[in-house]
């Protein structure tokens, strides 16, 4: 399946909404830290219910840590700064899909690394800032997993 990757998470209840998704699809999740909250966080467990048992999750310290355990993941990255819309995008199967900190966004050096080619955009009307984290992840895997014919789903 595919892996959603979170850098620098900051709002549990987001975090949570996303175990959840990736428990209900087989994505896994991977936490790029610091995160902005203790994995024990009470709202992160109610809003990821008890799903969190059938969740692969995945922490890391850093970027650096994160790139040296998946030197070969291919990942596209999801920024208002993308050029390119997520639905033009031909996703494989174990992609890893990035998302950046609610309040920032992915860095620089992230969005660098991934590429232009690989910096991906969802549509928002004139004068939007930004879409929540979980929403966003959740209409990206969608179209990701919809695109090989959900794959393993019943």
């Amino acid at each position: 399946m595919f892996n959603i990757v979170l850098y620098q998470p900051e709002i549990p209840p987001n975090t949570g909404n996303i175990i959840r998704l990736c428990a209900n699809t087989g994505a896994r999740l991977h936490l790029i830290g610091p995160l902005g909250f203790e994995l024990d966080d009470r709202r992160l467990q109610r809003a990821g219910l008890d799903y969190h048992e059938f969740a692969s999750i995945h922490q890391y310290d850093g970027w650096a840590a994160f790139i040296a355990e998946h030197p070969t993941l291919r990942l596209a990255g999801f920024s208002t700064k993308g050029e390119r819309s997520y639905s033009d995008f031909k996703y494989q199967l174990w992609d890893g899909l990035m998302f950046g900190p609610e309040t920032r966004g992915l860095p620089d050096k992230v969005r660098i690394s991934i590429g232009n080619n690989r910096l991906l955009r969802l549509p928002m009307i004139g004068g939007s800032r930004s879409l929540n984290l979980s929403n966003t992840v959740a209409v990206v895997l969608y179209e990701a997993w919809r695109q090989l014919g959900f794959k393993g789903s019943v």
